[in-house]
Order: structure tokens, then sequence, then C-alpha cells
């Protein structure tokens, strides 16, 4: 369950930038910043990036279900330098939402002062919406990298391998399931 959400999470957000990079300007106001002048802009290279992004929230959306269902899937999704790169990606996702999140409620409820020229519109939206939609996609994820982990023979964790003994990834034994 974690990775469909995970994979929700990651494909809305791929989509919201998609939409951006199509021209269309709906919220583009409550990210502010260079990314709203970007998105204005339309330049060839901000497209080119904007598509860049799309696809690398694509693969970061695909990804936590590819993990889950990696019994299926070529050996390559097995292995420790993949799942090193999952695992980085869920907890990067993760940190960068929690963080950004937690920076702009501390500024929302007084606490630490915006800079003199802060968007306060786009603050609250990263706040309340972009931000922790980021920490919840990660989280998601996270979730996913855990529950998929290899185990050891005899065991099966619920959407995760059962095959173990065909895993390159090294078995340890776990003290608590």
């Amino acid at each position: 369950m974690a990775a469909v959400i995970a994979a929700g999470l990651g494909t809305a957000s791929a989509a919201v930038s998609a939409y951006w990079v199509l021209g269309g300007e709906a919220l583009l106001e409550t990210v502010g910043g260079d990314i709203e002048r970007w998105g204005r802009e339309r330049s060839a290279g901000v497209v080119v990036a904007l598509w860049v992004i799309v696809v690398m929230k694509l693969v970061g959306a695909v990804a936590p279900l590819i993990f889950i269902g990696v019994r299926h899937l070529p050996a390559w999704t097995r292995s420790r330098r993949t799942r090193a790169l999952g695992w980085t990606a869920a907890v990067g996702l993760t940190v960068y939402g929690g963080v950004l999140s937690v920076a702009g409620w501390l500024i929302e409820a007084g606490v630490v002062d915006a800079a003199e020229d802060a968007d306060e519109h786009a603050l609250a939206w990263h706040a309340y919406f972009w931000d922790p939609w980021f920490a919840l996609w990660g989280g998601a994820f996270v979730v996913a990298m855990w529950r998929s982990r290899p185990q050891p023979s005899g065991q099966t964790v619920q959407n995760g391998p059962t095959e173990p003994s065909s895993s390159p990834v090294q078995q340890r034994p776990r003290a608590c399931s």
C-alpha cells in the first residue's frame, strides 16, 4: 500500500510539473520565486530543464512499485546499488519535504522571520501543501523500501520479495520482524 501511495503522490507531482511546462498557469503563483518565473518564461532551456524534472519525478514515482515487485523484474532491480539509490531517493524526498515544511511552519507561526522580499502567498502554500507533499511522498517511499527489503530464507514481507535465494543482495537475519 505504501508503494502505491508513493507512486500516486509522485505521479501527481509529475503531472502538475508537466502541466506547467506545457504552459498551464493555474497554481503557478503558489510556488513563487524562480520556479514561478521559469514557468512563465518558458525559454527553451527552462522547458528542457522542467521536462527533466518531470522525468525524474516519474522515475521517483515508479521506483517504489519496482521495489515491491522485485521478484518479477530483471536482476538489476535487486542489486545493492539499485536499492541504495532507492533509499537515497526515499530519504532525500522525506528530508527535503520535512525540513522545508518545518521551516515554513516556523515562518508562518512567526517564530522565524521571512526575508523582506519573500512572497507570503507562496510561503504559505509551501508550508502547508507543496513541501508536506514531498515529505509524504518520501515517507511512503521509505515505508515501501523497508517493507521490500530482502528477507532471510523462509520469511516474507507483505508485497516484498518471496524468493530471497535468487537475490544478489546479501541476506542478514533480523532480530525481530
